[in-house]
């Protein structure tokens, strides 16, 4: 049986792309997923047929069908995972630096799904599609820390609710080059695909709300270590806001400066903390990670040439 969403569009929320308003009101699901769902004949808008490019007016009820996820191809694979808590509905992980979230191109398995699904077998949501079962959230594959796993629809459902109205909350650890002028500040900046590389992020104008809220842990010669608030979940958020704002994050071979040479493989970015509200009992949860060694390492050495 086909779960069912329905969203009613705002009036601050006309004028919005019907793929763009569903990739903000369903984080869990790609928008290429979204787009592909149009096709299929699975999103109407006021009970007709919808287009993704479709643009919205105030009013307008859309309604999402979510068909039972298809066989999967995805193998399980006895990888080990760093558990930090599991039950009946959630597991939460500590992902390490390096390790891909789902498979994708280049990346057909060795993923964290390829192992959740050895550890969990069959209890998984079918939400995120075939090839992110489970998955409410992601993290890029060059960032370390919390994940959270749904491991049944109803619990996806509500996890990925309180993505939507932030009552979900993510904080960061990075290490950033230069030396910030002030101790703490907000980006609120869209972001949205660059016009310039397809394949990158950017600030743009037309893009989606993203806000982060970052504050200054420790100051170090030519770095600062900040720790980063997300209000929204955008794609590579951190790492394109701080970039825009002159301090992108040490070893980011993306949105970094390519001269940069820290002996970091990848950004130096980690979810540490995550709090939600549990999808059954209602209770407030909150989860912390330790910084892994590489951070640890890495900030260490910048102390050290900082005295």
């Amino acid at each position: 049986m086909n779960e069912k969403e329905i969203f009613t569009v705002t009036a601050e929320e006309a004028g919005q792309r019907l793929d763009g308003f569903l990739a903000d009101a369903m984080e869990e699901l790609s928008r290429s997923r979204i787009q592909n769902l149009c096709q299929d004949g699975m999103i109407t808008v006021n009970g007709k047929s919808a287009k993704k490019n479709q643009k919205l007016k105030g009013g307008d009820v859309i309604e999402v069908e979510l068909p039972p996820p298809a066989p999967t191809e995805i193998l399980p694979q006895d990888i080990p995972l760093d558990i930090v808590y599991e039950d009946d509905s959630v597991l939460v992980i500590n992902k390490p630096k390096g390790m891909v979230v789902h498979p994708a191109p280049g990346h057909p398995d060795g993923t964290i799904v390829n192992a959740v699904m050895f550890h969990c077998g069959e209890r998984l949501s079918g939400i995120g599609g075939e090839l992110r079962p489970g998955i409410v959230h992601r993290i890029d594959k060059d960032t370390s820390g919390l994940l959270m796993i749904a491991k049944n629809d109803k619990a996806h459902a509500a996890l990925s609710a309180q993505l939507k109205d932030k009552s979900l909350s993510r904080v960061y650890e990075a290490i950033v080059l230069g030396n910030l002028k002030e101790e703490q500040g907000t980006v609120d900046a869209p972001i949205g695909r660059s016009l310039r590389d397809r394949k990158k992020m950017a600030v743009i104008e037309g893009g989606r709300p993203a806000v982060t809220h970052y504050e200054t842990v420790a100051r170090y010669n030519g770095y600062c270590h900040v720790r980063c608030h997300l209000e929204t979940g955008r794609t590579h958020q951190i790492r394109v806001h701080m970039a825009s704002i002159g301090h992108p994050l040490a070893g980011d071979e993306v949105y970094g400066r390519g001269k940069e040479k820290t002996g970091l493989e990848g950004q130096c970015l980690h979810a540490g903390r995550i709090r939600f509200i549990h999808p059954d009992s209602g209770e407030a949860m909150e989860f912390s990670c330790p910084l892994p060694e590489y951070f640890v390492s890495f900030e260490e050495k910048l102390r050290r040439i900082s005295q």
